[in-house]
C-alpha cells in the first residue's frame, strides 16, 4: 500500500502518492488550504481503481471521465495525468521513457491509492 505525503509550499498546498518502495507516482496541483488538499486526495483514492484509460498517443475515441490520460509532452516523454468526474485534473505523473513504463504507473496509482493513508513529510 501507498501514502500520500502532503507538503505545504510557498502558495498552498500539494500533495504526492508514494509507492509502497517510496517512489513517487503522482503528484498534485497546488491547493489553496490544506482541506482542499485533503479533497483532492479522497478523489484520487476513490476513482483512481476503476478509471478507464485513454491513451491520446493514439488514435481512439474519447473516454469520459473519470479517466487516466496518458500523454507525450514536448521532450518526448510520456505522461499520465488523472481526470475526475469534473474533468479536473487531480494527479499527474512525471515522465517515463517508454509507454509501457508510463502504463506501469498508471496501475501502480490503482494499486496504491486506494486505502492509502495521508500524512506530513
Amino acid at each position: 500500500m501507498g501514502k500520500f505525503i502532503i507538503k505545504k509550499t510557498a502558495t498552498g498546498y500539494g500533495f504526492t502518492l508514494k509507492a509502497a518502495n517510496g517512489e513517487t507516482i503522482a503528484a498534485s496541483e497546488v491547493y489553496e488550504t490544506e482541506a482542499a488538499c485533503r479533497r483532492g486526495i479522497a478523489s484520487v483514492e476513490k476513482i483512481s481503481a476503476n478509471a478507464r484509460l485513454e491513451d491520446t498517443t493514439e488514435p481512439s475515441g474519447t473516454i469520459t471521465n473519470p479517466k487516466f490520460q496518458i500523454y507525450t509532452d514536448r521532450a518526448g516523454q510520456f505522461r499520465f495525468r488523472l481526470r475526475s468526474r469534473n474533468g479536473q485534473i487531480v494527479a499527474v505523473s512525471a515522465g517515463y521513457h517508454s509507454k509501457t513504463a508510463c502504463l506501469a504507473g498508471v496501475e501502480s496509482v490503482r494499486l496504491n491509492a486506494p486505502g492509502s493513508e495521508a500524512g506530513w513529510e
